[in-house]
């Protein structure tokens, strides 16, 4: 049962009697001016009254807000393609944040800055056609995504049906009417359960970013796949064991994040990258940012150290004191020490390889190598092997591969101190692995200036790895990483971030 809406009585009724000339009784006609609340009152009473419910509601009228034809069909959003200023991208974005009341606010302030001339320099689109049409559009899906957050008991969405021919366009559009409805209709009749909060390009999800997050099922990555889901981003969740990420997903779907996917992923297995690779260019086909989160320390808590007290061991010690005590209270064998150059380091790379060229298809691709001020030159023995690492004209990748297998070898053979490496303390093996993986970044930085990368240690944060002893929170860690994730357009690439400020990698 369909109730037609229209603002002119006589074109809706005409409209409704044309249905029902071809054979499709059930559509009635109700009157809606929907900028008049007592309109939209009398038609929700009517609704009350005669049915008692409603299934279906699609919100479809509008106008064009010109006078003269635009093409205004288009597969990328609004925010990230028209919106000229950062701030209003992030703020519209953040759906965390943002609230009804605020998107009420704006179409204010774009009207005074439209008439101040005053759209580019406050972050309005200001550069092309259909300005006013494109706001109206972006608080639209701002607001769908906020109800749809609110209310996880429907299923809201925003859906392009495409550039249509309509008398909006003087029939201009590529598609037909019939075509550009089918679209509507199957995101309205998607099977319970289906998603919410989505943007839909005619039936497709398109959403307005697509990430990776590796080592998401837990601590800091899953907080990052929180944190950016929360935001809009369409989040590629990857862990090695496929039922804990499985679960990690599930719990962020049931926190109303359903823009959250998994894709099992060993970092350190060519064979997986691959895969992962063809998943992302096959379902979306591109990648605008690639967060290297899996990692492992390298060592173990000691023996003789029951692992089930050790938080109680270390009630009332400040940060820097529990470090030490793990410090003195962990062990690290070559297999571990293996281990850890093969999961942090060349992990990053087989995921960095395999995932390049679909970040590079992206309009403003970010990678980011999640590091620890572990990864310093300070803690290596040598001016020699220090200064060749911080020759960045002249490293390479392949010096990086080769000093990884040096490594192994001289802590097989007990030569670290007298051949440069990390030496006096624990945790060595991890020390060479972030130093690496920063001076990856930087190479790859240097070659690919069309990317932002960027290395980012997030601080000493509770997670597993370190008993949940650390300084700062899981979230606080993540809030780091994904603040330099998004940083405006044409921010610093090749940089060593501690925490969200830029430092030097020695």
């Amino acid at each position: 049962m369909v109730i037609l809406t229209a603002r002119d009585e006589k074109k809706g009724s005409e409209a409704v009697e044309m249905l029902h000339g071809s054979g499709l009784p059930d559509v009635q006609f109700h009157r809606l001016d929907v900028s008049d609340p007592t309109d939209a009152a009398r038609l929700a009473e009517f609704i009350q009254e005669k049915f008692g419910r409603l299934d279906i509601l699609i919100n479809n009228a509008g106008v064009i807000g010109v006078t003269t034809t635009a093409e205004i069909g288009t597969t990328t959003t609004i925010q990230e393609l028209y919106f000229s200023g950062e701030d209003l991208k992030q703020e519209l974005n953040d759906i965390d944040n943002l609230t009804v009341e605020r998107l009420d606010e704006m179409p204010g302030l774009f009207l005074k800055d439209y008439k101040n001339d005053q759209l580019k320099s406050h972050g309005w689109p200001a550069d092309s056609g259909c300005l006013a049409y494109k706001v109206s559009k972006a608080l639209t899906n701002g607001y769908s995504r906020i109800l749809a957050k609110a209310r996880p008991e429907l299923r809201i969405n925003s859906v392009h049906p495409g550039f249509c021919k309509t008398d909006i366009n003087f029939d201009t559009g590529e598609y037909t009417a019939e075509d550009g409805a089918s679209c509507i209709v199957a995101v309205a009749l998607l099977p319970e359960e289906g998603p919410t909060g989505m943007f839909f390009s005619r039936t497709e999800e398109a959403p307005f970013v697509v990430a990776v997050v590796t080592g998401g099922n837990k601590g800091i990555g899953l907080e990052v796949c929180r944190q950016l889901a929360s935001r809009g981003v369409m989040v590629i969740l990857t862990a090695r064991d496929e039922k804990k990420g499985s679960q990690a997903v599930g719990m962020l779907h049931g926190s109303g994040l359903p823009n959250v996917q998994f894709h099992r992923l060993d970092v350190s297995d060519t064979t997986d990258t691959a895969r992962l690779a063809e998943f992302i260019k096959e379902k979306f086909g591109r990648l605008d940012i690639l967060i290297n989160n899996a990692g492992v320390i390298g060592a173990s808590a000691s023996a003789e150290i029951d692992t089930t007290s050790i938080k109680e061991e270390l009630v009332g010690k400040n940060a820097m004191d529990r470090l030490h005590w793990l410090l003195q209270h962990s062990t690290e064998s070559y297999e571990e020490a293996r281990e850890c150059l093969k999961i942090n380091y060349f992990g990053t790379k087989y995921v960095t390889e395999a995932l390049l060229p679909i970040l590079l298809s992206s309009s403003d691709g970010r990678l980011i190598n999640v590091s620890s001020n572990y990864g310093l030159l300070q803690y290596f023995s040598g001016e020699d092997l220090k200064q060749e690492l911080n020759d960045i004209d002249n490293l390479t990748v392949e010096r990086l591969d080769e000093m990884s297998e040096l490594f192994l070898k001289d802590y097989k053979s007990g030569q670290l101190k007298s051949h440069g490496w990390p030496a006096d303390s624990e945790y060595l093996a991890y020390k060479v692995s972030k130093a690496l993986t920063n001076g990856y970044t930087r190479i790859l930085a240097k070659a690919l200036p069309k990317l932002r990368i960027n290395s980012v240690h997030p601080g000493y944060c509770k997670t597993d790895i370190n008993f949940d002893t650390g300084e700062y929170t899981a979230e606080d860690g993540a809030s780091c990483i994904v603040a330099v994730a998004l940083l405006p357009e044409g921010g610093p690439t090749g940089v060593f971030f501690f925490r969200t400020e830029e430092a030097p990698f020695v």
